[in-house]
């Protein structure tokens, strides 16, 4: 039996894999059952071939990267290996446990359930990104129960956090865990017919606007900070206009741009309320770093920008802190990995596959530019990501098994 005929055959150990995982609510934030899925992926990777450990982060890491409300739910990563005699390459397969809270009224059974219905499951995790767990579960477990060897050595992680930031999820791994991958595919970004060769980075900075309190009846004795950050947000306006001439085309021909996304909160500080001259605001901006943009650069660029028009605006005084950056990656569809996985992905789907690249980010970049090596995303995927009644086709599930066994057949890097 071929490990395709197999997946045919199993498709529903697939489905009551994934449901297992989805009844695991890996709630982030604030980080709920991490230890029980984890302790039930480290045993699922053991079972199919591979010598798998479970890693927790430790304390003093997990208290400087969270929250104080956060410090009760401990962090965990699991790693499997296996070792392939005569292998000269090994391949890194990624993928997070962890998902979006909840929200709205669910039409097709519980948000944790996996109801499945007319060829899908539901439930949060299914399309990001647990199926690709249980895709990937089911692939080895083919090529262990049908005696066929990979190509190439077999690392499997499943990180932790990628929902907020990963930094104690794929980025902790890459710094810390005994990995030595020639290659790496992270199991979300591209999926059908589409392979995903990069992402576009984020640049998140917080920008906080000084005014002074004074007695809503007197704002000629106050600086409305409300009133300053508004001039401040329409002065942006230009410089995003320029930001959109700007533009990257990905290999299937869509041409991208940065983006500059505003968006916060405003308060009088403490004790104020609405007769108080507003003495504080602030807002966030979310910049869209294109592929071979220079993040150092972008980041230099804004705060020129926000200085400029702080100072054409009278008594403006504001301070620019920097909450989170996310770099931008791309590996040019040419080398043996990526031409691998789309005949891998073409012979499965009977069609030639095509290379994209994502406008969001996801966990490719950790791997690509901390350890530099040729780094694809492929999983598959599903429809309603962070929204009520996601879900994932069996169909594609099935499928998305059967290529990465396939790749796993077929490549020796």
């Amino acid at each position: 039996m071929t490990p395709a005929a197999y997946i045919d055959r199993h498709a529903s150990r697939l489905t009551r894999r994934l449901q297992r995982l989805v009844a695991l609510p890996t709630v982030n934030p604030p980080g709920e059952h991490y230890d029980a899925i984890t302790r039930l992926l480290t045993q699922e990777l053991t079972g199919v071939g591979l010598q798998a450990r479970r890693y927790s982060i430790p304390t003093a890491h997990l208290r400087r990267s969270l929250p104080r409300e956060q410090w009760a739910f401990p962090r965990f990563n699991v790693l499997g290996k296996r070792r392939v005699p005569g292998a000269k390459k090994t391949l890194h397969f990624n993928a997070h446990y962890d998902v979006v809270p909840v929200s709205g009224d669910w039409r097709h059974g519980s948000p944790f359930s996996g109801e499945v219905e007319q060829g899908w499951i539901y439930g949060r995790g299914t399309a990001d990104m647990k199926g690709s767990h249980a895709a990937l579960l089911l692939a080895l477990e083919a090529l262990q129960a049908t005696g066929t060897v990979p190509r190439v050595n077999v690392e499997v992680s499943f990180t932790a956090d990628e929902e907020t930031d990963s930094q104690l999820g794929a980025a902790w791994l890459v710094k810390n865990a005994p990995i030595s991958p020639d290659f790496a595919l992270v199991m979300e970004g591209g999926e059908e017919g589409r392979v995903c060769c990069g992402h576009n980075g984020t640049l998140w900075l917080e920008v906080a606007v000084h005014g002074r309190a004074a007695h809503g009846s007197r704002p000629d004795l106050g600086v409305n900070a409300l009133e300053k950050m508004s001039a401040l947000v329409l002065a942006l306006q230009e410089y995003a206009a320029r930001l959109a001439r700007l533009g990257f085309t990905a290999p299937d021909g869509t041409v991208m741009h940065p983006t500059l996304n505003l968006g916060g909160v405003f308060a009088s500080g403490p004790g104020g309320k609405i007769n108080t001259v507003p003495a504080f605001a602030s807002f966030s901006i979310d910049r869209r770093v294109l592929p071979r943009e220079s993040h150092a650069a972008a980041e230099r660029e804004l705060r020129f920008e926000l200085a400029a028009a702080a100072r054409r605006i009278p008594d403006c005084r504001i301070t620019v802190t920097r909450t989170s950056e996310n770099f931008s990656c791309y590996a040019a569809p040419t080398g043996a990995f990526p031409g691998a996985l789309a005949a891998s992905v073409g012979r499965v789907r009977r069609r030639p596959a095509a290379f994209t690249v994502s406008t969001g980010f996801n966990d490719m970049h950790f791997f690509s530019h901390h350890l530099r090596i040729p780094t694809l995303g492929y999983g598959p995927g599903g429809r309603c990501e962070h929204a009520v009644d996601e879900r994932a086709s069996l169909k594609e599930l099935t499928g998305c098994a059967k290529i990465y066994a396939d790749l796993l057949m077929t490549f020796a890097g």
